[in-house]
């Protein structure tokens, strides 16, 4: 390395694997997408980038940048260029993202059960127990089906043909899950032809087995309907869309911790034909504002009373509070030691290198090599608090290295991964651009359901590997082809 780089210049990211192909040789996953860019005029890609554009703002598909004001009516950028990815392809992911959340949801049982994996010394107790998503109010109880993290979004990245890393998991809340629907939809109504000439993995079941998930984790009192809500925050909420979405999909409440209240430990929802039995609540508020008398008492959000009722088992909690200790990416490099350690088995997915920052060793490493690193909060989620070294100034540098002497256990640091790029539309013509992919795991006691394919998150900035939209990422259509194409690559 040279004087300049290690002291302020941005180190260059070595070559990203391009997922359309190499030079003239397109991969065959991808050729009638190529061969359908090649004769559309650049002209008619633009039209229908508006076309969609003006779609998604007449379904009021927004969110919200809470560093920006919270404003509630921007749009995600869709980009209407899909990304490919083989059934072979999707089947080897599969399996590995089944296997990692059964290993998760047999992580949380243990933490809040026996313990046995930190008695073990697999993984240091202090990461665990002193970790500020444990929930105290969790040990020595049991969700109905012992399932803790019933919707899990697992973020992966891919570095080559054959090389799939999981970047993080979120095993609290996961979003997302309503753009992949969303675009989808957006795809059929602008490309129907582009689509029939594709046999693919539909989406559209995800509600039903949303649905599916949420019932078979409510309590056996339930019944086999039991009423299942969507407990939102409100509509400032960044995701607030999603939840009103999700819930109409699936023909069920979203409701406001208003709109609830506990009775002798058993939870109503306020109807006009009055009070009406709850049984299952799809949370998307977080931990600390679910239940003022067991968490923050300021909380305006949550239902006093909740947790004694969730712990009596007159309802469910899907996820469980307390399953934030399993996304912490000071937590994620054990990930694959909790696979072996609970399933007896290999890995099927690759975790990224990971220096954990309050280790002496680790942090000495990652203070001499910021230039080559990704730093992250170890409990930081839509890209805030993070730096990538090779882009970032001798400033921003400096800056983290001060952060992380002040408070090592914070941050965790990664090898900067040259995250494959895909074909996409931008203001100078179809152009190569960093992606992610987030698929949605759905768990019950008896299996795993995966709909085929997620959420591809895009990093319109050149050069950019930052696919938050939070920070000016967009999204894509991810198409799962039910059958492989001729294997090898195709010529352009």
């Amino acid at each position: 390395m040279s004087q300049s780089q290690s002291q302020g210049a941005p180190r260059t990211p070595p070559a990203a694997f391009d997922e359309l192909g190499q030079g003239a040789e397109i991969r065959a996953a991808y050729a009638a997408v190529a061969a359908w860019l090649e004769r559309t005029p650049p002209s008619e890609l633009e039209a229908k980038r508006a076309e969609a554009e003006l779609l998604f703002r007449r379904v009021g598909i927004t969110f919200a940048v809470y560093g920006e004001g919270g404003d509630p009516e921007r749009l995600i950028p869709f980009d209407i260029i899909p990304r490919v990815l083989a059934r072979s392809e999707w089947d080897r992911l599969s399996a590995g993202l089944s296997q990692r959340v059964r290993a998760l949801n047999a992580f949380l049982a243990d933490a809040y059960g026996k313990q046995e994996i930190l008695k073990a010394g697999v993984i240091p107790a202090s990461l665990v127990t002193g970790n500020e998503q444990f929930r105290p109010e969790m040990q020595g109880f049991q969700p109905p089906g012992g399932v803790y993290t019933h919707i899990a979004g697992i973020d992966l990245v891919r570095t080559g043909p054959d090389q799939f890393y999981v970047l993080e998991d979120n095993a609290r809340t996961p979003s997302g899950v309503s753009y992949m629907l969303e675009n989808r939809e957006a795809m059929l109504r602008l490309f129907p032809r582009l689509l029939a000439r594709h046999r693919l993995a539909p989406v559209n079941r995800y509600p039903e087995d949303l649905l599916t998930t949420l019932k078979a984790a409510a309590p056996d009192r339930a019944g086999p309907n039991p009423t299942v809500v969507i407990l939102t925050p409100g509509a400032f909420n960044s995701a607030y869309y999603e939840h009103c979405f999700l819930a109409d999909e699936m023909g069920v409440e979203v409701v406001e911790g208003a709109d609830l209240f506990v009775d002798e430990n058993v939870v109503f929802m306020r109807t006009t034909a009055g009070p009406r039995r709850v049984d299952v609540i799809y949370r998307r508020i977080d931990d600390d504002y679910l239940d003022p008398r067991a968490f923050r008492p300021d909380s305006m959000l949550g239902v006093p009373g909740l947790m004694a009722a969730y712990r009596a088992g007159n309802v469910a909690l899907c996820n469980a509070p307390g399953c934030g200790i399993a996304d912490d990416k000071a937590i994620y490099p054990f990930v694959p030691q909790m696979i072996r350690f609970y399933l007896g088995e290999d890995p099927k997915l690759a975790n990224v290198p990971t220096y954990l920052c309050e280790r002496d060793a680790d942090r000495a490493y990652v203070l001499d090599n910021l230039d080559q690193l990704v730093v992250k909060l170890a409990q930081g989620s839509g890209g805030y608090g993070m730096m990538i070294g090779p882009h970032a100034t001798a400033a921003e540098r400096a800056e983290f290295a001060a952060r992380i002497k002040a408070r090592p256990a914070d941050y965790i640091a990664q090898p900067t991964l040259a995250l494959s790029t895909v074909p996409t539309l931008c203001a100078n013509g179809v152009a190569p651009r960093h992606v992610d992919l987030r698929p949605f795991v759905l768990s019950t006691k008896d299996e795993v359901r995966i709909v085929p394919g997620g959420l591809t998150r895009v990093a319109l900035r050149e050069g950019s590997l930052v696919v938050n939209s939070s920070q000016g990422g967009g999204t894509k259509d991810t198409w799962v082809l039910d059958t492989d194409p001729q294997d090898g690559a195709v010529a352009c």
